[in-house]
């Protein structure tokens, strides 16, 4: 059976795992998440794969460019991404990946931005499977009236990120 290569960073106060499958990053997601065992089972089950706990090279990139990104020296990662959900699932996380650094969207907006402005709730539901933390950021969505919603890194962790961004988009 093949083997999804995990790994984990534990800086700047957050600690996520991190999973690379032939080559691609296909998860990095908040440790203690309250979903993480539906997380792993989808990512297993979706690539038939198990877990091996073995740092490779692409794990040092990852954790580098998160470093970076936490000392606001990087707006965007080249990490290469393998996402693994449903295909409207993998619509949502593409449509995250192009909300610009430093911004927010509603929920709303990014149903509309998919086509269907009643999909709401859907959109934040995928939003919340996401297994790919700041990489994909989900962080960057919040609710119509301008309430943070969830986030499975918690709430603070979401503060965390948006100031980092926010503070470095104002320069």
């Amino acid at each position: 059976m093949k083997s999804i290569e995990i790994a984990y960073y534990r800086n700047h106060g957050v600690e996520l795992i991190m999973g690379v499958y032939d080559g691609k990053l296909c998860l990095l997601d908040y440790l203690h998440r309250a979903k993480r065992s539906t997380i792993d089972k989808r990512v297993q089950t979706g690539l038939d794969v198990k877990y091996i706990e073995r740092e490779n090279a692409l794990h040092k990139e990852i954790s580098k460019e998160l470093d970076e990104y936490f000392e606001g020296k990087r707006k965007s990662f080249s990490i290469p991404l393998l996402f693994v959900g449903s295909t409207f699932q993998k619509s949502v996380w593409n449509a995250l990946l192009a909300i610009p650094y430093g911004t927010t969207k509603s929920y709303k907006a990014q149903a509309q931005i998919l086509g269907d402005s009643k999909k709401v709730r859907a959109v934040a539901n995928a939003n919340g499977a996401n297994a790919m933390a700041i990489i994909v950021p989900c962080h960057r969505v919040v609710a119509s009236d301008g309430g943070l919603g969830g986030y499975a890194g918690g709430i603070e962790t979401k503060i965390k990120l948006l100031d980092i961004e926010q503070n470095h988009v104002r320069g």
